[in-house]
Formats: C-alpha cells, sequence, structure tokens
C-alpha cells in the first residue's frame, strides 16, 4: 500500500506523462489525419463521391491512426518524462519519500496496464469497426459528384465496366455527341451513341436520358445495330471503383476468431463466413492474413510493457554519473528498435503455424528477461 506522499508524487508523475502523451498523440494523429485527408480527395476528383461521403471516410479512418502512433508516443513520452525528472532532481523526491526504483518500475507497469487495454480496445474494437462502416459509407455511395465529372472530350471510367464520352457541355448540364461502352462480360459489350442527353434523378435512380441514338451490341459471333429516338440508361446498376469489398483490417476481432477456429480447431480448410451480407472465404491463404491481423490487434500491444521496461532503465544511472548521457541514448535507440521489430513482426507472424507460435510469444519473453535484467541492476545499484 502507498502512503500518503507517495501517493502525490506518483499523481504528479503519471499526470505530467499522460498530459505529454495526450498532447503529442492528438498532434501528431492529426498532422497525418490531414496529410492523409489531401490523399483521399481523389474520392471526390477521380471516383465521384461527395464531400459527405469524403468527410465521413476521412473521420472514421482517425483512430486507425491514432492506435498505429500510440506505441511510438507512449515510449517517447515515458522516456522523456523519466530523463525530464531525472534532470531536474524531482526523481530525489523519491527516493527520500522511501519509495525505492523495484517499487517505480512495479507502478508504471500498472500504469502501462491501462494504456494497454486501450490499445487493444481500439485495434480490436473501435477501429477496425469504424473502418468497415467506412467502406459501408463507399459501397452505398450514389457518386453525386459524378455529373461534375462528365468534361467535354475526357474519356471517364470512374465506375466500373462502363466508360463515357462527350463532346460538348453546355450550361444547363445538358450534352451532345454522347459515346458509352457497357462491358457486359468478357466477351460481350454495348455500345451506345447518341446526338444529345441529360442526368435526370428517377426514383432516387441516376439515369442518363439520351436522345437520337444507336446501340451497337458486340458479342464473339455478332455485332447487331439498332436506332431508338429517345432511351434511359441506369447509372445506379454500376458501382464506383473505389474498394468496397472489405478488407482483414476491417473485420470484427470475433470474425476473425472464428475462422481461425473454422480452419485450425475444426479442421475446416474452406468455408465461407458471412460479414455485412458479404461472403467471406476463410481458408489457409485468408488465414495467414488473419494471423497477421489479430498479432496487430492482440499482441504488439504488449510491447507497450516492454518499452516501459526499457523506459525504466533510465533509472540505474543518475544524471553525475560519467556515462549517464550514452546510457540514455542507448535506451532510447533500444526502445525505437523493439518498436521497429514490433511493426516488421506483423508480416512475419502469419507465414506458417511455426512463425505464428514464435513471434506470438517472443514478446512475452523479452519482457521477462528484461524485467529480470532491470531487477538485478537497480538490485545492484543498491547495493
Amino acid at each position: 500500500m502507498m502512503n500518503f506522499n507517495e501517493k502525490i508524487v506518483f499523481r504528479k508523475f503519471l499526470s505530467d506523462n499522460t498530459y505529454f502523451f495526450l498532447l503529442c498523440a492528438i498532434s501528431l494523429s492529426l498532422i497525418v489525419w490531414i496529410i492523409q485527408a489531401v490523399n483521399f480527395l481523389d474520392f471526390i476528383s477521380e471516383d465521384g463521391h461527395s464531400f459527405d461521403i469524403y468527410f465521413y471516410f476521412t473521420i472514421l479512418n482517425f483512430p486507425k491512426i491514432f492506435k498505429n502512433i500510440l506505441p511510438f508516443i507512449f515510449f517517447l513520452s515515458l522516456f522523456y518524462t523519466i530523463s525530464k525528472y531525472e534532470e531536474k532532481n524531482e526523481l530525489k523526491i523519491f527516493w527520500i519519500n522511501g519509495i525505492n526504483k523495484v517499487k517505480f518500475l512495479n507502478v508504471l507497469i500498472k500504469y502501462t496496464l491501462l494504456f494497454f487495454s486501450f490499445q487493444v480496445f481500439l485495434t480490436s474494437v473501435i477501429s477496425p469497426s469504424l473502418q468497415s462502416q467506412a467502406r459501408i459509407f463507399l459501397k452505398e455511395s450514389n457518386m453525386d459528384f459524378f455529373p461534375s465529372l462528365l468534361q467535354e472530350k475526357k474519356f471517364i471510367d470512374t465506375v466500373d465496366n462502363l466508360t463515357i464520352f462527350i463532346e460538348k457541355k453546355n450550361s444547363l448540364e445538358e450534352f451532345e455527341n454522347i459515346f458509352l461502352k457497357d462491358d457486359l462480360n468478357v466477351n460481350k459489350s454495348q455500345i451506345i451513341v447518341a446526338k444529345k442527353g441529360f442526368l435526370k434523378e428517377v426514383g432516387g435512380k441516376r439515369k442518363l436520358i439520351l436522345f437520337d441514338g444507336k446501340f451497337l451490341n458486340n458479342d464473339e459471333k455478332k455485332t447487331t445495330v439498332f436506332n431508338f429516338s429517345k432511351t434511359e440508361f441506369d447509372l445506379s446498376n454500376y458501382v464506383t471503383k473505389s474498394i468496397t469489398h472489405p478488407k482483414v483490417q476491417e473485420l470484427s476481432t470475433l470474425f476473425l476468431l472464428n475462422c481461425n477456429y473454422s480452419f485450425y480447431i475444426k479442421k475446416i480448410k474452406s468455408k465461407y463466413f458471412a460479414h455485412n451480407n458479404v461472403n467471406i472465404l476463410c481458408n489457409e491463404q485468408y488465414v495467414k492474413e488473419i494471423n497477421q491481423e489479430l498479432f496487430d490487434r492482440l499482441i504488439k500491444p504488449i510491447y507497450l510493457f516492454l518499452v516501459t521496461i526499457i523506459s525504466c532503465f533510465l533509472i540505474t544511472e543518475f544524471k553525475e554519473s560519467h556515462n549517464y548521457r550514452s546510457n540514455k541514448t542507448l535506451i532510447f535507440f533500444v526502445g525505437i528498435i523493439f518498436l521497429i521489430f514490433s511493426e516488421m513482426s506483423v508480416n512475419y507472424a502469419g507465414k506458417n503455424i511455426y512463425n505464428t507460435g514464435i513471434f506470438y510469444i517472443l514478446p512475452l519473453i523479452l519482457i521477462f528477461l528484461s524485467y529480470l535484467n532491470l531487477i538485478n541492476k537497480l538490485i545492484y545499484k543498491k547495493k
């Protein structure tokens, strides 16, 4: 149990670290988010989505950015706060109040448990759920900016299997000399040529009304041609080229665990699972991606405990020590190397069952060895 003085000094240290963490994490996340939001402008300029879709999609991707930078900022904040306290002799307050360095380490490990829980919740629940919702927004988008994409003397292939060309566009949003090519399948296509046309919303569906033209239906064996005075071409049947099939990062953790359970425990090597009205095949290749994603969501956050222990190596040396600066630099680079290693491990975790087992248990081994090493150093220094 902590006495009153211990609670005060620990509360001050942890609040300072939390404040620095939030300041850096939110600031850096916003910078990355703004840069990414600029890249997402293609959804409007090339894919024909509205500003609403663009706004929702970019906002819903913010948690993904935050969870990716959280481990680095967490290590940076602990490293900075411990270093600052040592430079200002504030750590001596801990030692004066009878707090030994082992207790200091253990309190920080308990403190890290809060960030670990938040990171797991963010990566396992919040981020995939919001990314899935963002993908649904794209899938259900009716491409409100499609009319603005129809430019004079420019081939437009914003939607799959359809190419549109117009020679002239007047101020009334009417088109002249229109060419459309509809790729019905591999061996069959339809070409439509019309003198005039305009876009119209009919029953919530966007249609292209065409006048004075002809259809050219082509297949492997023959070509048929017939004229029309007026026809309606339904654009609602076509989907944007934006990726609308869910990625593994957008699937729920429960879905990933069910797929793994079916593959490894029930030995079902190929099975379809439904996710948001989409059937996804769970097979050997997909399980590799799932193992990588589960590592990213459930195992990589464990490295937070490792970087906490590495940061606490700072308290093994006083600032008056002749090798304090070199020790401090070494600790910083070791922490960064382990964070980089944790990111690289995601790519190897799912290659095969042996790699998966090794990389899943490795952070626990590293934490155990680092903790023992630090405890020995603290006890040795005390003696």
